[in-house]
């Protein structure tokens, strides 16, 4: 596929405001899906903007995680729904003698679709935490993309298939498929492509793209993932990266948001590291970027971090970008961060306690 343009949101307020502009200038639909949306400053904010869209007549569907968000409610919503927009959580968790079901199944997407014309893939969520503006010198460091042109379909698609699997009412038809696929210019574009994985699609597309880009590394492998948790397929493909004299570097966070997870990551981080890998810790403040860069090859901005939930029980997304000009600012930025960052410590597992809770959590880690 072709894009008519990309930009690149290197932060929370970029991307904000790319998006809150989309939205206010949204003619026909705006669809969201998103993990995370909190009733702060940034969520209220979004919500609001969206009132207004209604109000001139433009249709919003929202799609929300009940795990990422727990703290929405229908009354956060009643503006929304009171002007005819329409919200759906997706796989509400549910508590039963004959079912539980919590962590499993969740939407870890963060995707905008906009008349069908631009899309916002990342790994940046609506909350208060990633922007500099609301949070200080505190704020996350993350990455999107804003997207125009064909990719926006795949990206609408994904979209549409998890609202209707969540009960939503939606119809294409000969009158209004083109008010959601709208043509694309065809010549020549942007490489790009949209990459959907989730648990209804047991190729796991995320985790096979990842191994076949690293079987053709041929010089740099750089990664930033605020989890490393691999699995032996993806840890023994970066182990072999490494071997073959590719430059394999990874950023990860020095304090993530989960200690049960930053104990299994740090296990990972240290095995990798004795195998040659280059591993950098991060901040704080947090780092919640999903990227990759191959060679000259491709860049990779997603929502999926490097463990067995991302790939195989969640639903997640990434853009794959083929364009030398976005390749190598993606290889800027992480040069950029790893500026911020400091080498993994060689003899951080010095504490009994340390190495037993830290064993532990790697033996959990499956299924973190």
């Amino acid at each position: 596929m072709f894009a008519s343009a990309v930009k690149l949101l290197d932060d929370g307020d970029q991307k904000m405001q790319e998006l809150g502009a989309c939205v206010a200038a949204a003619r026909h639909h705006v669809h969201l899906e998103y993990y995370i949306w909190e009733p702060d400053h940034v969520g209220r904010q979004f919500r609001d903007l969206l009132v207004a869209a209604l109000k001139r007549g433009v249709e919003v569907r929202i799609l929300y995680d009940d795990l990422g968000s727990p703290r929405l409610d229908d009354e956060f919503w009643r503006p929304v729904t009171e002007a005819g927009g329409a919200v759906i959580v997706f796989n509400p968790l549910r508590f039963s003698i004959t079912s539980i079901n919590l962590h499993n199944f969740r939407t870890h997407r963060k995707t905008a679709v906009v008349d069908g014309l631009a899309g916002f893939v990342g790994g940046i969520n609506l909350h208060d935490p990633v922007s500099a503006t609301r949070s200080g010198k505190n704020a996350w460091r993350d990455q999107h993309a804003r997207i125009d042109g064909e990719p926006v379909h795949r990206i609408q698609r994904l979209f549409l298939e998890n609202w209707n699997y969540s009960g939503g009412a939606f119809k294409l038809n000969a009158a209004n498929v083109e008010k959601y696929f709208p043509p694309t210019r065809i010549g020549k574009g942007i490489p790009v492509q949209i990459i959907g994985s989730g648990p209804d699609d047991t190729n796991a597309p995320l985790h096979a793209y990842i191994l076949a880009a690293l079987s053709t590394a041929r010089t740099r492998v750089l990664i930033e993932t605020p989890y490393l948790i691999p699995d032996d397929p993806l840890e023994t493909a970066l182990r072999v990266t490494e071997l073959r004299g590719v430059n394999v570097e990874v950023i990860v966070p020095k304090e993530g948001d989960s200690k049960l997870v930053t104990m299994a990551s740090n296990t990972y981080c240290e095995s990798l590291r004795k195998a040659g890998i280059k591993v950098y810790e991060y901040g704080p403040p947090m780092l919640h970027a999903k990227t990759m860069v191959i060679d000259d090859t491709v860049a990779l901005i997603g929502t999926a971090n490097l463990d067995n939930r991302s790939f195989r029980l969640n639903f997640e997304i990434a853009a794959a970008f083929y364009d030398k000009k976005i390749i190598d600012r993606m290889a800027a930025r992480f040069e950029e961060d790893k500026a911020a960052s400091h080498p993994f410590p060689s003899r951080r597992r010095t504490e009994r306690m340390t190495v037993l809770l830290e064993s532990i959590a790697r033996l959990t880690s499956p299924v973190l």
